[in-house]
């Protein structure tokens, strides 16, 4: 299967989550992913995840790495814990230092570290299998996107140019100046809604991780989560998210009969 959709075969169902596999069809359980889709008439984007694999060709580990290095010759690595040191993610380090020193140059310094990392990742992200074909649908039907996460604008716009979705993804809302309103806050999805002016009833949330899930929800805006794998299937529906799926050609496919 293209990109590796064979984890789409996962699926299960309970009271709080739906996980659809990859063979959906409207006869399944999970017919309400049908509402959720052609409902929508803004869609809000998180980045890495459901847009690309953002460090796909330079693994996000080892940029976490160096920057704890980083932190080490500075003489400052005693600010992170142990669990966030081997953090795979570096906006956990980035997270941690600001709980521990807001506003401070220190963070302002390895912010923009963090930026240069995700700029340099863009040349080699790998795009999330069947999402540009879905933006571009949702687009032709008249649906607005943008796009809300935690990642650089600047390493967004380059993407989105790069890919030539620019024209359906015009607005993007990335890392604000003051990381207290990174996701969960739902900053980034108030200010998508009230830029776009739209209703949180007439948008729909995608991501692919808790914060995405308990932004929207603080936002009062639907949310469909996109999961690669088990690990993230259970920390979504740990969250609390009840619509997951594991393909976006799932969406695409109700896109297009929805159309027809």
């Amino acid at each position: 299967m293209p990109g590796g959709e064979g984890h789409a075969a996962l699926a299960f169902t309970s009271p709080l989550v739906t996980v659809v596999s990859e063979d959906w069809t409207p006869h399944d359980p999970a017919e309400n992913l049908h509402e959720v889709v052609t409902r929508a008439r803004v869609v809000l984007w998180d980045f890495d995840g459901p847009v690309c694999r953002l460090f796909a060709g330079r693994p996000a580990e080892r940029v976490t790495g160096e920057l704890v290095m980083w932190l080490d010759d500075l003489g400052l690595g005693g600010l992170l814990t142990e669990e966030e040191r081997r953090a795979l993610d570096p906006q956990v380090v980035l997270k941690a230092v600001d709980r521990r020193h807001p506003g401070s140059d220190l963070v302002a310094a390895l912010e923009e570290r963090v930026t240069q990392e995700e700029l340099k990742a863009v040349l080699t992200a790998m795009p999330t299998p069947y999402a540009d074909p879905l933006i571009r649908t949702w687009t032709a039907v008249g649906v607005r996107q943008a796009v809300a996460t935690n990642t650089s604008s600047q390493a967004v716009g380059r993407y989105v140019e790069g890919r030539g979705l620019l024209s359906c993804l015009p607005h993007i809302y990335g890392r604000p100046q003051d990381l207290h309103m990174l996701k969960p806050h739902p900053y980034s999805v108030h200010r998508a809604l009230r830029a776009m002016g739209a209703a949180p009833s007439s948008a729909l949330v995608i991501g692919d991780g808790p914060a995405d899930y308990e932004a929207a929800r603080a936002a009062g805006v639907p949310f469909l989560g996109y999961a690669r794998n088990e690990r993230e299937v259970r920390l979504l529906r740990n969250a609390g998210a009840d619509l997951v799926v594991g393909s976006l050609q799932q969406v695409l496919r109700i896109l297009g009969s929805s159309a027809r």
